[in-house]
């Protein structure tokens, strides 16, 4: 029987994560050299591009908590993407799924963790809205994790019991 595990696991697919990281910057250089602070652009109907700068995780959690998550939230990005790099390294390399959706996570992690180091804010931009109500605005490492971890939440509902399986009968041979 020839293993599915390889000496690098799925780090092959590492490439999508540069992809990732790349696109966030380029994205956020481009906004930064087009708007002002809270500028907004509107692009079609509930939907602007804005510049706004989140010292805070997601939703601006903790962004007013006076500076002490910038590091807190660095360190937990840096710690989850070492995580993420391991499981990238043990997993089969036909497991492409799972690989994409690490590879997402990993690249919007690290997209964000830039800005947090070198800014102490991460930028976002993608403003979504109905009637006076605006979603947080948000940029592409973000989108890149939501994709990730909706694909994490597939395999975990759908894919699961078939890959159990599958392991359980490769060790009865």
């Amino acid at each position: 029987m020839q293993s599915n595990i390889s000496s690098s696991g799925a780090l092959k697919w590492l490439w999508i994560s540069l992809v990732v990281v790349a696109l966030d910057q380029i994205t956020k250089l481009a906004v930064v050299g087009a708007l002002t602070l809270h500028e907004q652009i509107p692009l079609v109907p509930y939907f602007n591009l804005t510049l706004a700068h989140n010292p805070g995780a997601a939703f601006s959690f903790l962004s007013d908590a006076g500076g002490w998550q910038r590091w807190f939230f660095t360190a937990i990005a840096l710690g989850v993407s070492v995580a993420i790099m391991m499981w990238l390294k043990r997993l089969p390399s036909n497991d492409r799924w799972m690989a994409i959706a690490l590879a997402l996570i990993l690249g919007g992690a690290l997209g964000n963790v830039w800005d947090r180091m070198t800014l102490g804010y991460v930028i976002d931009f993608l403003d979504f809205y109905v009637d006076q109500w605006h979603w947080p605005a948000f940029n592409i490492a973000d989108s890149a994790i939501t994709i990730g971890a909706v694909m994490l939440g597939i395999d975990a509902i759908f894919f699961a019991a078939k890959k159990d399986a599958a392991h359980k009968a490769s060790l009865q041979e």
